[in-house]
């Protein structure tokens, strides 16, 4: 056990650290599941919570190398003061010129400004922190925490490239992407944006996880998680590009345009055909319950090695089939599933955390590469979902989407 004061401690080693320890936080929790111990739990919550700033002269500094001396002639006002810290920088508002500006009009926009030398740092903070949770022994041996930071570091390394994120948010914008789909808003990025200095349209609408949900109507929060849920299904199974954050304020609720609008591209990640292949056949043998198949494809794609225990099966058969409880077919006449309190779904995840010590203890190698973000964005819509207290058409926009969806010859 951790004393306050080494918390305490520990907590503002890793806030200077952000992004590393951010995502590490992540990575080790599946949402809403407590697979953590509680005290280091308790520090990767405040390290997320505590806001960490640059000053102003560092951040006119980055400003400066990134766009040139004159960068605040491209602006008709700049806020100073950012209004979100994320894990790799700050946000700020501001107008860009009508001279500048796409629409050739002054408009509102958001200026990601990425913190000071941060790429450079992702190896050395993660080095820290495989120091750090190695030698105080605290995470369970089925984590794989080399594999795990082997990961973070590829992933952490596209976050900090803000012009890749700029490409993934045009390619959700464009008719490819999901441009043709009038229910999500996809900002436009300006053209002067750089690799640490990103600039988009300004959206309207709040965070879907903020307090606002207290004030929508049922209707509105049924809308959102069915339209997150079927987003989640289109960008796997359709775009095999999925912007893998589940981060609520990634989701922005606009009551008048009952759109999404979607503000944060960095963390898109793209996947193979052969992949998709293999993960549609898991996931319908788990909404299937077919125990067999779910074995077979799990090996398929590097879940599991073959030599697994009994019992590690039956906990990692359970979990998948768990999980796709949602998109299996409801009572006669009902074909919403019930996400929130007092209902199955909080009795599933009940059941899934109580499968999660046996797979610490008896895995026998770490999950494969693709699913370290897929799942956390899966989950974190699942979770969305209970915290709107939302039904939705599970069913239905599973059905869509096999109906839809064409495996290669060979799969």
């Amino acid at each position: 056990m951790m004393t306050s004061a080494n918390i305490t401690r520990l907590v503002e080693k890793l806030s200077k650290m952000r992004g590393a320890a951010l995502k590490l936080g992540q990575f080790m929790s599946i949402q809403d599941s407590h697979l953590l111990p509680k005290d280091v739990e308790e520090v990767f919550r405040r390290v997320h919570d505590s806001a960490h700033y640059m000053p102003n002269w560092q951040m006119e500094r980055v400003m400066a190398d990134s766009l040139g001396t004159s960068w605040a002639s491209n602006f008709s006002s700049f806020d100073p003061v950012p209004f979100a810290a994320a894990s790799l920088g700050q946000v700020h508002s501001a107008v860009l010129t009508a001279n500048a500006s796409p629409t050739r009009k002054d408009e509102k926009v958001a200026v990601k400004i990425q913190f000071p030398d941060i790429a450079k740092s992702i190896e050395s903070d993660l080095g820290y922190l495989k120091l750090l949770l190695n030698a105080g022994r605290i995470l369970p041996k089925g984590l794989f925490l080399d594999k795990t930071l082997e990961v973070m570091k590829s992933e952490l390394a596209d976050e900090c490239d803000y012009k890749r994120e700029a490409s993934c948010g045009r390619f959700f914008a464009s008719e490819e992407g999901i441009g043709s789909d009038g229910r999500f808003r996809v900002p436009w990025v300006w053209d002067g944006s750089t690799d640490r200095v990103l600039v988009m349209q300004h959206m309207g609408g709040v965070s879907v996880g903020g307090n606002v949900v207290d004030t929508l109507s049922q209707d509105s929060r049924d809308q959102i998680a069915s339209m997150i849920i079927e987003l989640c299904m289109k960008e796997l199974f359709q775009l095999r590009m999925m912007q893998t954050d589940p981060n609520w304020s990634n989701f922005l609720w606009n009551e008048r345009t009952r759109q999404i609008e979607l503000i944060d591209f960095g963390a898109t990640r793209s996947y193979s055909k052969e992949f998709i292949d293999k993960w549609m056949h898991q996931l319908q043998a788990a909404v299937a319950k077919d125990r067999e198949e779910c074995i077979h494809w799990s090996l398929e794609l590097g879940y599991l090695t073959g030599a697994e225990s009994k019992s590690m099966l039956d906990a990692h058969v359970q979990s998948l089939t768990l999980l796709a409880s949602p998109f299996r077919a409801q009572s006669e006449g009902e074909r919403r599933y019930a996400f929130g309190r007092g209902t199955e779904w909080t009795h599933i995840t009940a059941e899934i955390r109580s499968l999660i010590p046996v797979m610490l203890s008896d895995r026998l190698t770490p999950p494969p590469r693709e699913t370290y973000s897929l799942n956390r964005k899966l989950s974190g819509a699942f979770l969305l979902a209970s915290r709107l207290g939302a039904q939705v058409d599970c069913y239905g926009i599973w059905e869509k989407t096999v109906q839809n969806y064409r495996f290669d010859q060979q799969a």
